[in-house]
């Protein structure tokens, strides 16, 4: 049986912390986003497609998330009105979406609630600090989409 290393012990506790701290972060933005008709998924949808109309196919992979789910949640934000699907000069099938005036609002709304939220929360720790711990968490997420493209490629 292959025993962890110290780095590999310690990736596995990055990784169990960014897990513990996904459903936190979730179930904030849940609390965050409802009082608009919208929840976590949803704010990560509008956020993609606020400066531009985008595949479902892209806004999945900028979001790091499955296309068919994405697509579950873009057909939601249509059915309330948020977005709506246009057609898509480069592919005949992949529509683009699109956010309404609506979907704008909202967005608008969550984003003023997002900044009291976030300033509060951060205010407890030192930015220096906070900062550090994204460029770690970003040097993980490179390591992890290296490590998926050499096995796509296997």
């Amino acid at each position: 049986m292959v025993k962890l290393t110290e780095e590999g012990e310690a990736f596995t506790e990055l990784v169990l912390e960014v897990f513990r701290l996904n459903g936190l972060a979730l179930a904030a933005g849940d609390r965050l986003t409802e009082p608009m008709g919208l929840s976590s998924a949803r704010w990560q949808v509008l956020g993609v497609v606020e400066h531009a109309p985008a595949p479902v196919a892209n806004v999945a992979r900028i979001m790091g998330l499955s296309r068919q789910g994405v697509q579950q949640t873009a057909d939601a934000l249509e059915r309330d009105g948020f977005i709506e699907y246009l057609e898509n000069p480069h592919h005949r099938r992949a529509k683009l979406i699109s956010m309404t005036a609506k979907g704008r609002e909202a967005l608008r709304r969550v984003e003023g609630f997002h900044a009291l939220w976030a300033n509060q929360l951060g205010a407890g720790m030192n930015p220096r600090q906070l900062r550090a711990v994204v460029n770690g968490l970003k040097q993980a997420r490179q390591l992890l989409e290296k490590d998926a493209s050499a096995s796509d490629e296997a």
